[in-house]
């Protein structure tokens, strides 16, 4: 037979533990689902506000081209392609994505808002997620950089010596470049038959925003052809 004290402790732990499952979370399978429910409806409304501005996002890429053209056409001449021009060129398409986050800024930053706290059962999930959410915090905070400044005072030090505008920016936002739209495979877990329509529609802008991606990379060669700058 059980001891009386044996039994005793028994009795209390299993009482300590229906009471912490008493004041535990809600199952997580519910926080799950209203978590993915609210990250759909954000990661469209950021979709649908970029794919909107298509037109004027084409814009003003040629708005960028043109600026490189009259400002500082040639810039780079004579310049070498190692490590110091591949930190150039990526402050070039940092300028294009940057001039583009301008359109609209309070978009990203309702984005952040509307995501930043949420959690899932999933810690790879969770991560996946707020990892994307911190880059879309941090595009939407960068500022424009010089490019033709910056390019002058390459070529101005010999192209010996980055600026340091550019050797903070290129790292900064090369680690935070991400297009518009995040739908990792993890949310199928909790997602629910209703919300399948509106991630239909998220998926078919989001191809229109890499097409439109996949159209600009022209626009950068034309970039970097106007600045003799050789990635």
């Amino acid at each position: 037979m059980i001891g009386r004290a044996m039994r005793d402790r028994w009795i209390a732990t299993a009482t300590a533990v229906l009471l912490a499952a008493s004041l535990a979370p809600p199952a997580l399978a519910g926080s799950d689902q209203a978590a993915t429910s609210a990250y759909l409806q954000a990661d469209h409304r950021l979709v649908s506000t970029v794919t909107s501005r298509i037109a004027r996002i084409e814009a003003t890429l040629r708005g960028v081209l043109a600026g490189v053209r009259s400002e500082c056409p040639r810039a780079a001449a004579g310049s070498p392609q190692d490590g110091q021009s591949t930190q150039l060129s990526n402050e070039v398409i940092g300028a294009m994505i940057t001039a583009v986050v301008a359109l609209d800024r309070p978009a990203g930053h309702a984005f952040v808002a509307a995501t930043e706290h949420l959690r899932w059962s999933s810690r790879a999930l969770t991560r996946t997620i707020q990892s994307y959410v911190g880059k879309v915090r941090t595009l939407s905070a960068l500022a424009q950089p010089r490019l033709c400044a910056d390019v002058r005072a390459w070529a101005s030090a010999g192209f010996h010596a980055l600026p340091p505008s550019t050797v903070s920016f290129s790292p900064l936002f090369m680690s935070a470049w991400v297009a518009a739209g995040e739908l990792p495979a993890g949310l199928a877990a909790s997602e629910t038959p209703g919300e399948r329509p509106l991630i239909a529609r998220t998926e078919r802008m989001e191809a229109q925003l890499t097409e439109l991606e996949a159209r600009e990379v022209q626009t950068w060669g034309q970039i970097m052809n106007a600045l003799e700058l050789w990635p």
